[in-house]
């Protein structure tokens, strides 16, 4: 039987960082992935400021990413365009880049970090009782210290640890197709908070245009599930329905694919056991808030990574504690106010109340961003405590009275 200290299950951006973090620091790491080296994730592509500050701490060199200094978004006929804000954190600035790319690119700097990268191969948990002490992996078995999960959203293997969804939350859908525009190289993305089904009733989700300064633009929309038939919404349709509005002002092209969609995952049921932890995706670190959970990936897979150097036989409990610190709260105020923003008339008093001021859209653009968390406090932070509180007193309320169907 082989035997590495760490085996990760999954090759996008979470796996590599917890790769690249390991490897360099001594660990013998193999990383296992079912597709092909290249293949193409379906994603909106975009980079918080976070996110390129842990590519920036990864070393990964950014020169191929199309930078964006900000966000514009747009609520009805109110568009606000605000810069990304000077953090000592964070840069001021993201990135797209797509993402084909940007894991090829990952995955690069794991390999000459020494790992080893088996591709084209499904790895599933190995047992011994209820402790996991390696995977198989196609035809053989391989040992190690620590299994790292990242595979994105749920599927066998959360099954096979009990680390699914928790169905009491929420969860989003996305779609996304890319498409050439003239205005491919702005240095904005744009988030459209207003969007309709094919019935009139406003969408809690966005939708999106990310240049990606290649001559295309991702464009996309995701919506949250606690909207009312959302088990009926036609993603298809609320894609046409949402370029309908954009085709002009950005000079599209037709769709250069045909659009694809994927599952945002918001919660699981557990993050790590004996033996293995869940990060990115498949821990549930994705903000309700814009669908994004790359930089959360890219943190938590560098911080497995960390811990386990550190002290391998504590690092599950000890990983589980540091991302509920940093994370946790930020993400359940998410939660709390994706159920909010469920029922109809909420939600627009909301969207008007979110670009209404400068002050108010600030809030927003941080959160958007993704540069909220226990570490990075701030004016926003407390706001965000603060709703924390009143949604926690509303939040029984809220889910009996939920509007999904």
């Amino acid at each position: 039987m082989e035997s590495y200290d760490l085996v990760v299950i999954g090759a996008g951006p979470a796996g590599a960082a917890t790769a690249i973090e390991a490897a360099r620091s001594g660990a013998s790491v193999v990383v296992f992935e079912r597709a092909p080296y290249g293949r193409d994730k379906v994603c909106g592509d975009g980079l918080t400021p976070r996110a390129v500050g842990a590519l920036q701490e990864l070393g990964i060199d950014l020169t191929d990413a199309h930078r964006i200094d900000g966000l514009r978004m747009i609520a009805g006929k109110k568009v606000r365009e605000l810069p990304w804000p000077d953090t000592a954190r964070f840069p001021a600035h993201g990135a797209v880049w797509p993402r084909r790319l940007l894991d090829a690119s990952l995955m690069d700097a794991a390999v000459e970090a020494g790992a080893k990268v088996v591709w084209e191969t499904e790895a599933l948990p190995l047992f011994d009782g209820d402790r996991v002490v390696g995977v198989r992996a196609g035809e053989k078995e391989v040992a190690a210290e620590l299994v790292v999960v990242a595979t994105g959203a749920p599927g066998q293997v959360a099954r096979m640890l009990a680390a699914e969804r928790n169905p009491d939350e929420p969860f989003g859908l996305a779609i996304r197709t890319y498409a050439e525009s003239s205005r491919h190289a702005d240095r904005h993305l744009e988030a459209c908070l207003t969007l309709r089904d094919r019935h009139g009733t406003p969408v809690p989700g966005y939708g999106w245009m990310f240049p990606a300064g290649d001559g295309t633009v991702n464009i996309g929309v995701g919506a949250l599930s606690t909207m009312k038939n959302f088990k009926r919404l036609n993603l298809n349709t609320l894609l046409d329905s949402y370029r309908g509005l954009v085709e002009s002002d950005w000079e599209l092209g037709p769709n250069l694919e045909r659009p694809r969609a994927w599952r945002l995952p918001m919660s699981t049921l557990r993050r790590h056991g004996p033996g293995w932890v869940a990060i990115g995706d498949a821990a549930g670190l994705v903000n309700p808030m814009n669908g994004e959970g790359i930089d959360y990936g890219l943190e938590s897979g560098m911080l497995a990574a960390r811990l386990f150097v550190a002290d391998p036989t504590t690092v599950a409990e000890t990983y589980d504690l540091c991302v509920g610190e940093r994370f946790d709260g930020f993400l359940r105020t998410g939660r709390r106010f994706s159920f909010l923003i469920g029922h109809p008339l909420i939600l627009r008093a909301g969207l008007r109340l979110a670009v209404g001021t400068e002050a108010i859209a600030n809030i927003t653009l941080q959160v958007m961003g993704n540069l909220v968390d226990s570490e990075t406090p701030g004016t926003s932070g407390r706001v965000l405590t603060i709703a924390d509180r009143a949604l926690a007193v509303a939040d029984p309320l809220l889910r009996r009275t939920r509007a999904a169907s």
